[in-house]
């Protein structure tokens, strides 16, 4: 199981990070090659089956464990009304996931995929970003803990989501701690807010930057100011699947928010993830720009949990069921193109 004690083991983490297997890759592309289809005639699906060959490291990849993680965490902030809801509705959303009920819970059932939540000290609200930190050094390694240690090098294909009233206030603010522009570049209707409650966002993000961004030195102390304990809980889980070599499908802007500090710091940290898809909340767009990822739907959703990702995994299952249920040419005896 992989462990963060420290937030140098974090950074220590960051110039380690395994590539994935070269030959694998190369196998899986002679593959490709030999199927029967005109070169690059599946577009992405072949890209998307060979991606996964890598991190699986085999030439015929499998999804028999797809496993979709949700951290809920409270923040703060929301007592400003930065959300369309309460702060309470996070503790009420848990219920509903851990039931049955939620949007999330229908999608993995249908991408074939196991479901599991966990709830970060609801109780405890992260501290308001505006004029102090969100979580104390034991409080964030916790959160990145909480989540490393949900993934396991059995897992073929991680999702992470999230839950948390409020969330899209630090998640606006790690981005642009992390990649500049200004606070209204990164800061949306989240939840449904109105133009005055966008407002409210701006000027708040404007002064957690302010007030941290002189401190934020390492990728560990830009989550530990600016984020909150499933933002975290949801950074550590991908960097554990990174050091496992399980591939991870990112879902939306909190997501990516998520691991925003840990691309700038080294952007080889998303080389083992798919963008699933690009979100209604204008600066997820952003964020996969400066990721270098091209997201594989465009559906308009902005709800979280890790719902788009879900959505994807179907289209991941379908690269890998071409790849290694079609015949080659020559199994086929199919002449190939001159």
């Amino acid at each position: 199981m992989i462990r963060f004690d420290t937030e140098r083991a974090i950074a220590e983490a960051l110039k380690a990070l395994p590539p994935p297997h070269l030959e694998a890759i190369s196998a899986a592309e002679d593959r490709q090659a030999s199927l029967t289809k005109p070169a690059g005639s599946l577009g992405r699906l072949e890209e998307i089956a060979v991606f996964m060959a890598g991190w699986q490291g085999t030439v015929q990849p499998a999804i028999d464990k797809a496993s979709v993680v949700v951290f809920a965490g409270n923040h703060g902030v929301a007592a400003q009304g930065v959300s369309a809801f309460p702060p309470e509705v996070t503790v009420q959303m848990v219920a509903n996931f851990r039931a049955g009920g939620a949007a999330i819970n229908q999608l993995a059932i249908a991408g074939g995929a196991s479901l599991s939540v966990v709830a970060l000290d609801l109780d405890k609200p992260t501290g308001d970003i505006s004029c102090k930190s969100a979580m104390s050094v034991d409080e964030c390694l916790a959160a990145l803990n909480a989540g490393a240690e949900t993934v396991t090098p059995d897992t073929d294909l991680l999702i992470v989501g999230e839950m948390g009233i409020g969330n899209t206030t630090p998640a606006a603010a790690l981005s642009l701690q992390s990649f500049g522009g200004s606070a209204a570049d990164w800061c949306g209707r989240g939840s449904g807010v109105e133009e005055a409650g966008i407002a409210r966002k701006v000027t708040i993000v404007e002064a957690a930057v302010a007030l941290h961004g002189p401190y934020c030195t390492t990728p560990f102390e830009t989550l530990r100011r600016l984020g909150g304990r499933e933002i975290a809980a949801m950074a550590g889980a991908i960097l554990a699947a990174r050091m496992q070599r399980v591939p991870v499908l990112l879902d939306g802007f909190i997501c990516c928010a998520a691991i925003a500090p840990l691309v700038k710091a080294q952007p080889r940290v998303t080389a083992h993830c798919l963008a699933a898809h690009c979100s209604a909340e204008q600066a997820h767009a952003r964020l996969l720009e400066q990721f270098g990822l091209d997201p594989l739907l465009r559906l308009g959703m902005r709800l979280g949990e890790g719902s788009g990702a879900a959505v994807a995994l179907p289209i991941v299952r379908a690269a890998l069921a071409a790849h290694n249920g079609m015949a080659t040419f020559t199994e086929a005896a199919v002449a190939q193109a001159l």
